[in-house]
């Protein structure tokens, strides 16, 4: 059964019926003073924070995948001011008052606010000053063994969306505790270094505290809930960020050793909704179909415009349309099917992201989940932790079976700029519309020699040129424009402005650039 068991608590009373501040403490919530009394019900919040990572996921691929070179907006003739928004944001060039943007950050906000309610009841302390997490005394009746493993799950989706925002906006607010609106007035963007100094301390701390069963022997009812090894793969991503790779190479080592998870030998299978939750997913969003406000809108929202139900149920919105050299880059390989789907032929072809596309009995109510954390990750970014060595060389070769391709030699790569070229070219396609392009292209920013996001979304740009932004309507962007906007500032979101106009006590900075 998912861990979902269809209970939305006092969670999605704040996400789903949210107003547009952050409000801590909202009314519409559940008693907390009074509702953690015992195992069952510090378990249902949890359930909720666990939902409530669908809210914050429903717009996430506008600022990954769009802005990589995987994706781009299908209509250039649009007038429409959602399309011109999306457009603005492959373009980088996006209003500081982009409602998307706006949305996702009260969302994953929100979230983090549902986690530290959880964690405070689970006498979780955060010191900002030293970084330290404490467990202090609690007069709930659970075990200790229960409360860990409980505050470990939190820790791990609060480490999670704070991971997520610190690299989409750079500083953020810090918020580690339950606060009242009053409070939060009084506080300002923390640093980067202060927000990694939480995610590292929630994850050390998750990976300290959790049972340690391998894949194997987790019941089926467990499967879903953040783990041990979710953490440590986590901290491997994060620690491969901040370009901390010998620590990288000591979690994701740990992985590969001793979790029980391996790959699937069929690319397809990683994301069938018969198979969920197989040996390749150490994390991820879950989603239950059937009418009950928790089903999954990405094969809706995927799917090709003006299709009727010829490819899903309801028609397409046409969003995170492929691009041109994404579907040549894919040509040959076994992967592309699970990946790019067609539909029409000719000048009438429309290209879709097929990878959660399933049947679906109601609009925006699919069953598939979206993965964020996949063992093949952890191999991909070994090999990125370790360089250009024959063992890494191997560690790309351990994925390309599966897409019938055939094994990289010490002939093919012989040097370290191949050796990049091939790892991102395989993380490219092998995680293709996880929301994970754009975040590994500013990573390799700084871990690696020869691959920037910068030169590739440029690159990207004269790629699509002539087919797609010339098309735009006026004012119609230049190549030299649109390539000009690509600045080391632009690498991040704006801040919401609505989080700085009504803040009256303070001045909170915008990110340059904006």
């Amino acid at each position: 059964m998912k861990l979902i068991h269809f209970i939305l608590l006092f969670c999605c009373a704040g996400l789903f019926a949210c107003k547009k501040t952050i409000d801590l403490y909202p009314q519409s919530n559940l008693n907390t003073a009074t509702y953690y009394s015992n195992l069952a019900e510090v378990k249902s919040a949890l359930t909720g924070c666990y939902n409530g990572m669908q809210l914050s996921l429903f717009n996430e691929w506008q600022f990954t995948e769009l802005r990589s070179d995987n994706a781009k907006v299908a209509g250039t003739g649009s007038t429409a001011s959602a399309n011109r928004d999306l457009s603005d944001l492959d373009m980088f060039i996006p209003a500081t008052s982009q409602q998307q943007i706006y949305n996702y950050w009260l969302a994953t906000y929100n979230n983090i606010r549902n986690t530290n309610i959880v964690l405070e009841k689970l006498g979780v302390v955060y010191d900002p000053a030293t970084g330290a997490l404490t467990f202090t005394t609690i007069t709930i009746p659970i075990s200790e063994t229960d409360r860990k493993q409980l505050a470990g799950e939190a820790m791990v989706i609060r480490a999670y969306h704070y991971f997520n925002l610190v690299r989409l906006f750079g500083g953020v607010f810090l918020v580690h505790k339950p606060i009242t609106a009053d409070e939060a007035k009084t506080m300002n963007r923390a640093s980067v270094a202060d927000i990694y100094k939480l995610i590292e301390a929630d994850l050390l701390t998750a990976a300290a505290s959790m049972n340690t069963l391998k894949f194997s022997q987790i019941a089926a009812a467990d499967k879903g809930r953040a783990t041990l090894w979710a953490a440590k793969g986590l901290l491997g991503k994060v620690y491969l960020t901040l370009n901390r790779k010998p620590e990288a190479i000591v979690q994701l080592q740990d992985v590969i050793t001793n979790s029980g998870y391996s790959l699937q030998t069929n690319y397809a299978n990683v994301f069938s909704i018969t198979n969920e939750m197989n040996s390749e997913i150490l994390f991820a969003v879950r989603y239950k179909a059937g009418g009950l406000g928790l089903g999954s809108h990405f094969g809706n929202t995927f799917a090709p415009l003006g299709t009727g139900s010829a490819v899903i149920n309801g028609d397409g919105d046409g969003l995170n349309y492929p691009t041109a050299d994404l579907d040549t880059a894919t040509n040959g390989d076994l992967r592309k099917p699970t990946l790019i789907g067609t539909f029409g032929t000719g000048t009438a072809t429309k290209w879709y992201v097929k990878k959660y596309l399933f049947p679906v009995t109601l609009v925006d109510d699919g069953e598939s989940d979206w993965p964020i954390l996949r063992y093949a990750d952890i191999l991909l970014m070994m090999a990125e932790a370790q360089g250009y060595s024959p063992a890494s060389i191997s560690l790309i070769n351990s994925v390309r079976p599966r897409a019938g391709l055939p094994n990289y030699t010490a002939a093919t790569i012989t040097s370290v700029a191949k050796f990049e070229q091939a790892l991102s070219n395989e993380r490219r396609i092998e995680f293709a519309f996880e929301n994970q392009r754009w975040f590994d292209l500013v990573r390799f920013n700084t871990t690696m020699t020869t691959i920037t996001a910068q030169q590739t979304i440029k690159d990207h740009y004269a790629d699509e040129y002539y087919a797609h932004y010339r098309l735009y309507l006026p004012p119609t962007p230049t190549l030299a424009q649109l390539q000009a906007n690509i600045t080391v500032e632009k690498l991040l979101l704006p801040i919401p402005q609505r989080e700085i106009d009504t803040n009256t006590q303070l001045v909170i900075p915008q990110n340059p650039g904006y």
